[in-house]
């Protein structure tokens, strides 16, 4: 479910749940008990802390290159320097052909790799045909694809944590973040290079992959509050030092099972816990603590 529709959620199953079991009664006990001709309502005061969002991916775990090797001239293989999953270094001999063009008898390596098929001995190639696959493993690369919506909290150097299918877990840097989103899913292709020797982390495995985004000053709030202005924007509302009702537009960074972070909220404000739907912007009201609800 995408935080959209979920924030969606948010805000229209406690309406429906107050018209459809009648726990208006108990809302209209606090919204019509005055104080002097006001409307009252309950707050909470808010207080911001450090908090370090995560953005949760999967991920594909990627070969650095991988190269067909091919033949400089036609002949009949007739020996190879090693076999199908084999490592080798840079420019280790992988097919010997027997023709009379001396120097093109041995095709190489481009690169130190894994070899993932070579032909095998007696085959005849031609120019240009296919004598191994090589692939390199080290470094890894763990490449996954960001929500246009979190974005703006991903950048090259934030620490990254992954978690394998196979159960193991490694750690790194986010090492590229694309400037251009792909036209058919609206995200962003994002990186992460892992160094693998010996080739353990295999190409193709899937992965679960963690973002440290940046610490932000955020407060948490219940998602039971947010509601929706009339230009639709979604926000919060709070009582201000003259008990005025005001409006404040948030950023959600973070929608955890404990609660949404947000921020956009003033440091100390008395945010409108119950009630918020029954005053309006301007309105003076009478005030409630929440240790008093």
């Amino acid at each position: 479910m995408s935080k959209n529709v979920r924030i969606s959620l948010y805000i229209i199953l406690p309406l429906l749940f107050w018209m459809l079991s009648g726990a208006f009664v108990e809302e209209k006990i606090i919204n019509e008990e005055t104080i002097s001709g006001y409307t009252t309502v309950g707050v909470m005061k808010s207080n911001s802390e450090l908090y370090k969002p995560q953005i949760s991916l999967k991920g594909t775990a990627t070969s650095e290159r991988r190269v067909n090797v091919r033949a400089k001239t036609s002949g009949e293989v007739v020996s190879i320097g090693a076999r199908q999953g084999e490592f080798v270094k840079k420019d280790f001999g992988l097919c010997s052909l027997g023709v009379v063009e001396v120097n093109r008898t041995v095709v190489k390596s481009p690169f130190s790799g894994f070899i993932e098929s070579i032909v095998k001995p007696g085959n005849f190639i031609e120019r240009g045909q296919i004598c191994a696959t090589i692939i390199q493993l080290d470094p890894i690369i763990f490449v996954a694809e960001v929500p246009e919506i979190s974005i703006a909290q991903v950048k090259v150097g934030q620490d990254v944590d992954i978690e394998l299918i196979t159960g193991q877990k490694v750690s790194g840097i986010l090492s590229f973040v694309s400037k251009s989103a792909s036209p058919a899913t609206k995200t962003f292709r994002v990186e992460v290079e892992i160094e693998n020797k010996n080739g353990i982390i295999k190409d193709g495995l899937t992965a679960d992959i963690i973002i440290n985004t940046d610490e932000v000053d955020a407060h948490k709030i219940s998602p039971s509050i947010l509601i929706l202005d009339d230009d639709g924007k979604l926000g919060i509302r709070i009582v201000n030092n003259q008990n005025i009702v005001e409006f404040y537009e948030i950023i959600i960074v973070q929608d955890a099972a404990e609660g949404l972070r947000a921020t956009g909220i003033p440091e100390g404000a008395n945010v409108i816990i119950q009630g918020q739907g029954f005053v309006e912007d301007g309105q003076e009201v009478q005030v409630i603590a929440q240790g008093q609800l």
